[in-house]
């Protein structure tokens, strides 16, 4: 059996994978910020260009431009058994590595320090062979494409070292943490070509891309970047404030007005014939939205608009959970778009015909909106200018009672700034709805907490049985999660290595934004985007809510959003 020992990342060209692989444990070893930038920067100096652009996206733990919407479509057990196949263990083995170190990444690389099976010819990728490699999986498509793309990786995973195996399987799950966030490998191009690092994130939150945006620094080129169609840019985001006095003490003068909705944030490209939306995850979900992209199309200008896409008939915004049907669709039928009709209802404008003008005052790109006529689906979201406290909160309370989620309010004089938070623009929300749940079970967590119970299952009273209504790991502090973790571990009455099931002794108070029909779970329910408020220490599970209390809050929820009853979507 031929073993290839780890060696020195001088014994390889600086554009191959293995160096990828040996700089990226270096970084992960390193404690110091900046140290990693250290590492980082002579790294960079030492690749070519188009190296340059791909190490730039790994390291950021993107697999290709965002731009390109390109998806692997590889599950877990694709790689597992990968892996398993590899190394010649079991897969009740690999289970026990994995849990040991929470991270399949780490779990590969020990297991595939000895393969059962070494290739004649070793073959040696460099970084933008790799990314040649994604594309190709990405391409497999209809009958037979789990088996080409489990042949294709497997390929990959024959010829990779253990180092290489464990950055290739970080990459794949979307999991490379390594303590590299985006604002290091920032921090990185700057400093390995002397720019400085407002300029190179500038850059960054304009073309979504740090591969281009690493080559424009190479090239001392930062100020070519500019807006472009059917290239995503990063959105620009708003700052959540808690009463309307607030609003008018911050900003003491006219604000624009706007209702706030509750569906999918896009961003709308049209150049020539060609339409793409992209959304808030930087995924193009054109495929998603047919219907709105053909309306699109009708527009007769280049384009780039942001506004959001929302389940609409009746001239009434339906409720989110529609949409989330149609989001879990990969093929959209014409039933389904007659069932769950869709509009996007647009209110900012980046680019038009040729120029770029977000940075051009918001009443300003409003006023844009009159040179358009707009197709059937396609709405520009109606706003209004206001002044005082009293005005906001009848408009915030007109707008709750209409079925949105709230108000935003938007300075008339400020600019689109990609990619940043900041009081420009400012939400103001209804209240969430919360239930106080029971613990009946616990997931392990992922990364550091990986060796801790940190995903509570819970559930609500109905005929006296508890009936699960969901998951939530969010919301609790460090010391929180680790003292939980101790005190579920002593209520367990089922281990299954993964999850424990646990006598229910204990009663949280979960926080959500919605309730939806699920058959997921036993109650018949399940709640959008849950997260724990506090432990209700002082309630006993008997005090815990029942599904009459659920159902009722789904039913004002529904009638609030339709202004009736919406029985002909239930589903």
């Amino acid at each position: 059996m031929i073993r290839v020992m780890r060696k020195s990342m001088t014994d390889y060209e600086p554009i191959s994978f293995y160096a990828f692989a040996t700089t990226c444990e270096d970084i992960g070893n390193t404690a110091s910020k900046n140290l990693k930038v250290e590492i980082l920067a002579n790294y960079l100096k030492s690749l070519d260009d188009e190296n340059l652009k791909v190490a730039c996206r790994l390291l950021s733990g993107e697999i290709s431009p965002p731009s390109e919407g390109l998806e692997l479509q590889v599950g877990y057990s694709t790689l597992v058994s990968i892996i398993a196949e590899l190394s010649g263990k079991s897969d009740d083995t690999l289970g026990r590595t994995y849990l040991r170190y929470g991270d399949l990444g780490d779990a590969a690389e020990e297991m595939l320090a000895v393969k059962v099976i070494e290739p004649l010819i070793r073959e040696r990728y460099t970084l933008v062979d790799v990314e040649e490699k994604f594309r190709k999986v990405a391409g497999m498509s209809g009958k037979g494409a789990y088996h080409e793309k489990r042949q294709a990786l497997l390929g990959l995973y024959l010829n990779m070292t253990p180092l290489e195996s464990k950055y290739l399987t970080k990459l794949l799950t979307g999991e490379m943490r390594i303590g590299l966030v985006a604002g290091l490998v920032i921090e990185g191009v700057a400093n390995a070509f002397n720019q400085g690092y407002e300029e190179v994130n500038e850059t960054y939150l304009l073309t979504n891309d740090i591969g281009k945006t690493a080559y424009l620094a190479k090239l001392n080129r930062l100020t070519d970047a500019k807006l472009e169609p059917l290239c995503q840019t990063n959105f620009m985001l708003a700052e959540a404030m808690q009463t309307a006095q607030e609003i008018i003490e911050y900003f003491g003068r006219e604000l624009i007005c706007e209702p706030k909705l509750d569906g999918v944030r896009a961003q709308c490209h049209k150049k020539g014939e060609v339409v793409k939306i992209f959304t808030r995850r930087g995924n193009e979900s054109t495929n998603y939205f047919p219907e709105i992209a053909e309306e699109l199309k009708k527009i007769p200008h280049d384009y780039i608009f942001d506004g959001e896409i929302v389940a609409y008939m009746n001239d009434k915004v339906l409720p989110f959970t529609l949409l989330q049907q149609r989001l879990q669709r990969k093929e959209i039928s014409e039933d389904l778009m007659q069932r769950i009709p869709l509009s996007l209802f647009v209110y900012d404008v980046l680019y038009f015909d040729g120029k770029s003008v977000y940075k051009e005052a918001l009443k300003e790109r409003k006023r844009l909106f009159e040179k358009i006529k707009f197709p059937e689906k396609v709405k520009v979201l109606e706003y209004t200018f206001i002044n005082t406290k009293e005005e906001i909160e009848k408009m915030f309370h007109e707008s709750v009672e209409r079925g949105f989620e709230g108000l935003m309010l938007k300075d008339p004089e400020s600019i689109y700034t990609v990619g940043k938070r900041g009081k420009n623009w400012v939400k103001l929300k209804k209240e969430l709805d919360t239930l106080d749940v029971v613990i009946i079970g616990a997931e392990r967590g992922h990364g550091k907490r990986a060796n801790i119970f940190s995903d509570y299952i819970f559930a609500i009273w109905d005929n006296g049985e508890l009936k699960t209504i969901g998951k939530a790991y969010s919301g609790l502090t460090d010391r929180e999660l680790y003292e939980m973790s101790d005190r579920l571990k002593s209520m367990a009455i089922k281990d299954e290595g993964w999850r424990i099931i646990v006598n229910p002794q204990i009663v949280i108070e979960v926080a959500f934004n919605g309730i939806q029909k699920s058959n997921r779970h036993e109650s018949g329910y399940a709640l959008r985007f849950p997260r724990i408020v506090r432990i209700r220490e002082d309630k006993s599970i008997e005090q815990a809510d029942s599904l009459q209390q659920v159902e009722e809050i789904f039913r004002r929820q529904q009638k609030t959003i339709l202004g009736k009853d919406n029985s002909e979507y239930k589903t």
